[in-house]
C-alpha cells in the first residue's frame, strides 16, 4: 500500500514538474529564485520517492516512511525560500523584508532552514548520483569553513562562519539557486522531455530499424547498426549510461549473434553511446551550460554548428574502426533477420515521420532566431499535434472498417473511439513526463549540489587563485596545458555526470586556457568532450560497465575495449582546439573560410583512417606491429600539427602502407 502511494505521488509530481517548467519558462510569472526553488523542490521530492536510503532497506516500511518524511522536509525548506521571495506572500515575510533584501541580516530561522536544505541536497545527491559529488561538495564546504588552517599550496583564506556559508550556498542566488540549476531549469529538462516524448512515439524502434536496413548486407552490419542508432538515440537522451541501457538491449545481442565477442560488442556500444551527447542539436546538458559560461557569449546555433563536424568525424571513425575490425575477425556480413522484429514500435513508417518532423522543426525554429527553450517547446507542440493526427487517422480507418447499421450507431462508435484515443494520448504524454522526470531528477540534484561548490568558489575566490597558479605550469606549451586539462576532466568525470563535470571544470580551469590565446568555444567543447570520454575510460567507465552487464562480459575487459574503440574521441578535441576550422571557426574566433575548413577536414579524415587501421590492425589485409605504429604516428601528426612538410611525410607513410596492404590482399 505504501509503495503504491509512493508511485502515485511520483507520477503526480512528475506531471507537475513538466507542466510547471513548460509554463514558467515560456510565460514566467515568478522571480528567478522562486522558479528554481520550486524546480529543485520537485526534483528532490522525486529523488526521495524514487531512491531508497540504501538498497538493503528498499522493502523496509520504516525507511519508506522516513523517505516520505525527507520529502516533506524538502517541501518545507524550499517552500520557505518561495514564500520569503515572492511578493504574493509578503504578509509572511520576516521583518517585512524579502529574503534577498535582508542579506547579511538573516534570522536564526533562515539559517536553520538553510542548513537543513543543504543537508537534504547532499542526501538527495548521495542517493541519485553516489558519494563522489557529495564528498567533493563536503570538501569545498570544509575549505570554506577552515580556510585559515590550510597550507600555502591549498590557497588559504580567512575562513567563514557556518552562517555565512549557509547564506552564500543556500539562502541566496549564488549557490544552490545559481547558474547550474538555472541551466537545468531553462534548457535541459525541456530537451529531456523532448527526447522521451519522441521515444514514446516509437523513435527508438524507427532509428534501430532504419540503421538495420541501411547496413543489412554490410560487413560488420550489426556493429554499424549499434554505432548509428546509439549516436542518434544519444543525442535525444544526452546520457551515455541511459543510451547504453536503451539501445544496447537490442544491439549487443545482435552483434554477438554475428560473431563479435561479448567484450567487443559491449565496447562498441559503450563507445557509440558515449558520443551521442556530442551530436547536435541536443548534445546533453553541456551545450546549454555553454550559453551561460562561454565568454564572449555565443548563441545556441553557434554551438551546434561548431559541434557538427567533430560529431560526424567521431562517428565516421567508429564506423571505420568497426569495419576494419569486422574484416579482421571475419564477422557476419548480414544483420540477423530476427533482430529487426525485436525492436519496439517498428511496424509503420509514421514513427519515422514524427521523428524527422520533430528534428526539422527544432532546427528550423533555431534558425529563425527563437531561443532554445522556445524552439523545443514549439517542437513539443508539433509532436503532440502529430500524435493527435495519428490517433485521428487510426479512428478514421476503424470507422471505415466498421459495419455500423445506422447513423446513431456510427456516431456512438466514433465517440467511443475518440474518447479512447484521447485517453491513450493523455496516458502517453503522462508516461513521457514520468520518464523525463525519472531520467532528469539526477541532473536536478546534481546541479543543486554543484551549486554548493560554485557558491564556495565565489565566496573564497579560489576560482581566481587556481588559474593563476596553473597558468605558469603550462604557459610555455599549449599541448601540456591541454594534457593537464584532459587528465583533470577525465578524473573528475569518472564519478560524475558529464554535464556536471563540464560545469566544474569550465568554472575552475577554463580561464587558464583562454589566457593562452585559444578560441573560447573550442576550449569549452574540449572540456565537454573529455567529460563524455570519462564514460569509457577505465577504471571507472560507467557506460562500459552498463554494456558489460548486458553483454554478460567482464567489466574491465569491456572498459578496455570501449576505450580502444573510442580512441578517436581522445584525439579530436586536440585537433579542433589547435585547428578551430574543424569547428567552422577561425583562429581569432570568427567564421572560418571554406578552403581552410575543407583542408582541415580532409587532414582530420586522413588522421581518422590511419588511427582506425592502427587500432584494429587491419587495412585491406592484416597489419603487423611496425605498420600499426607507423599509422598511429601518422595519425598523431595529422591531428596535432598544421599543414607542412611533417604532414607530407605522414601522408606518404599512410599511402605507402595502404598501397602495400592493398597489393598484399590482391596477391
Amino acid at each position: 500500500m505504501l509503495q503504491r502511494i509512493r508511485q502515485i505521488l511520483f507520477r503526480i509530481c512528475a506531471a507537475i514538474l513538466s507542466i510547471f517548467i513548460l509554463a514558467e519558462v515560456n510565460y514566467p510569472q515568478l522571480s528567478p529564485q522562486a522558479q528554481l526553488a520550486i524546480f529543485a523542490m520537485l526534483g528532490l521530492v522525486l529523488v526521495f520517492l524514487k531512491y531508497p536510503i540504501h538498497r538493503r532497506f528498499e522493502d523496509n516500511i520504516a525507511f519508506k516512511v522516513l523517505d516520505l518524511v525527507f520529502a516533506f522536509a524538502v517541501v518545507v525548506c524550499f517552500g520557505y525560500i518561495l514564500v520569503q521571495t515572492e511578493f504574493v506572500f509578503k504578509r509572511f515575510w520576516i521583518d517585512g523584508q524579502r529574503l534577498g533584501d535582508r542579506a547579511g541580516m538573516e534570522t536564526t530561522t533562515d539559517y536553520v532552514i538553510g542548513l537543513l536544505g543543504l543537508l537534504l541536497v547532499l542526501e538527495g545527491t548521495r542517493r541519485a548520483i553516489g558519494l563522489t559529488l557529495c564528498v567533493l561538495s563536503l570538501a569545498f564546504l570544509a575549505y570554506a569553513a577552515f580556510g585559515q588552517s590550510m597550507p600555502d599550496w591549498l590557497f588559504p583564506h580567512r575562513g567563514y562562519s557556518w552562517q555565512r556559508i549557509v547564506s552564500q550556498t543556500f539562502l541566496h542566488s549564488q549557490g544552490v539557486f545559481g547558474i547550474a540549476l538555472k541551466v537545468m531549469f531553462t534548457y535541459v529538462f525541456l530537451f529531456v522531455l523532448f527526447g522521451t516524448l519522441l521515444e514514446k512515439t516509437g523513435a527508438t524502434g524507427y532509428i534501430i530499424n532504419f540503421a538495420t536496413r541501411l547496413f543489412r548486407s554490410s560487413v560488420g552490419g550489426p556493429a554499424k547498426v549499434a554505432v548509428v542508432s546509439s549516436g542518434a538515440m544519444g543525442s535525444l537522451s544526452g546520457s551515455a549510461v541511459a543510451n547504453t541501457a536503451t539501445t544496447g538491449t537490442f544491439t549487443i545481442p545482435m552483434m554477438r549473434s554475428s560473431g563479435f565477442r561479448p567484450t567487443v560488442a559491449g565496447g562498441i556500444e559503450a563507445a557509440a553511446s558515449s558520443g551521442g551527447a556530442l551530436v547536435p542539436p541536443i548534445m546533453g546538458a553541456g551545450a546549454y551550460m555553454m550559453l551561460e559560461i562561454v565568454e564572449p557569449a555565443v548563441t545556441y546555433l553557434q554551438i551546434i554548428k561548431a559541434a557538427l563536424i567533430p560529431a560526424v568525424l567521431y562517428y565516421t571513425a567508429l564506423l571505420l574502426i568497426v569495419h576494419f575490425y569486422a574484416k579482421r575477425v571475419g564477422a557476419s556480413t548480414e544483420v540477423p533477420k530476427e533482430s529487426a522484429t525485436e525492436t519496439p514500435q517498428s511496424k509503420t513508417g509514421l514513427e519515422g515521420f514524427i521523428f524527422l518532423v520533430a528534428f526539422i522543426t527544432l532546427i528550423l525554429f533555431l534558425l529563425l532566431g527563437y531561443t532554445p527553450f522556445r524552439a523545443v517547446s514549439l517542437s513539443l507542440l508539433f509532436i503532440l499535434i502529430l500524435i493527435g493526427i495519428r490517433g485521428i487517422w487510426g479512428i478514421i480507418k476503424q470507422i471505415i472498417r466498421s459495419d455500423a447499421s445506422s447513423t446513431r450507431t456510427l456516431i456512438k462508435h466514433t465517440l467511443l473511439l475518440l474518447t479512447r484515443q484521447i485517453w491513450i494520448g493523455i496516458r502517453q504524454t503522462l508516461a513521457a513526463m514520468e520518464k523525463a522526470a525519472d531520467g532528469g531528477v539526477s541532473l536536478i540534484v546534481a546541479a543543486s549540489c554543484v551549486g554548493l561548490i560554485l557558491g564556495v568558489v565565489t565566496l573564497t575566490g579560489i576560482g581566481v587563485k587556481l588559474p593563476g597558479t596553473l597558468l605558469p605550469l603550462a604557459e610555455n606549451s599549449r599541448i601540456l596545458a591541454l594534457v593537464l586539462l584532459m587528465i583533470s576532466t577525465i578524473i573528475l568525470g569518472m564519478g560524475l555526470p558529464s554535464s556536471v563535470c563540464y560545469l566544474l571544470m569550465a568554472t575552475l580551469v577554463g580561464p587558464v586556457l583562454s589566457d593562452l590565446g585559444l578560441v573560447p568555444l573550442a576550449i569549452h567543447l574540449f572540456i565537454f568532450y573529455f567529460g563524455m570520454m570519462a564514460m569509457v575510460t577505465p577504471p571507472v567507465a560507467l557506460a562500459a560497465y552498463t554494456a558489460a552487464a548486458i553483454a554478460g562480459a567482464g567489466i574491465m575487459q569491456t572498459g578496455v575495449a570501449a576505450f580502444r574503440f573510442a580512441l578517436v574521441g581522445f584525439a579530436l578535441p586536440y585537433a579542433f582546439v589547435l585547428k578551430p576550422e574543424l569547428l567552422l571557426l577561425s583562429s581569432g574566433g570568427g567564421t572560418a573560410g571554406l578552403f581552410a575548413i575543407t583542408v582541415s577536414v580532409l587532414i582530420a579524415v586522413l588522421g581518422i583512417v590511419a588511427l582506425a587501421a592502427s587500432v584494429c590492425g587491419h587495412w585491406f589485409a592484416p597489419l603487423n606491429l611496425w605498420k600499426r605504429a607507423g599509422l598511429l604516428a601518422a595519425a598523431v601528426v595529422f591531428f596535432l600539427t598544421h599543414p607542412g612538410w611533417v604532414q607530407l611525410v605522414a601522408l606518404i607513410v599512410v599511402v605507402a602502407i595502404g598501397f602495400f596492404n592493398w597489393r598484399l590482399r590482391r596477391t
